[in-house]
């Protein structure tokens, strides 16, 4: 593997596990919210946290996967710019 592509694998890697963390914790502080509100509603004690967290892990993972190759992507265009 030669450098280029090592270091776009470590740009998606990153910007993925970033998503990823940043994700599970959102999702996991809006379960966690819901719960401790006021007025419950059925939504709130219908839908798993966990199951929550796990949607809010993938979502962040393609977010940050898809900002990584976005951010790439502009860096080579101006690189042919210049």
């Amino acid at each position: 593997m030669d450098r280029k592509n090592q270091r776009l694998l470590m740009l998606v890697v990153s910007c993925s596990m970033a998503g990823v963390v940043l994700g599970g914790t959102s999702s996991w502080a809006e379960s966690s919210m819901c719960i401790n509100a006021t007025k419950v509603t059925s939504e709130c004690l219908t839908q798993d946290p966990i199951s929550k967290t796990m949607q809010g892990m993938s979502t962040g993972l393609l977010a940050g996967a898809g900002a990584a190759f976005g951010a790439a992507w502009q860096l080579r265009h101006e690189d042919k710019e210049q």
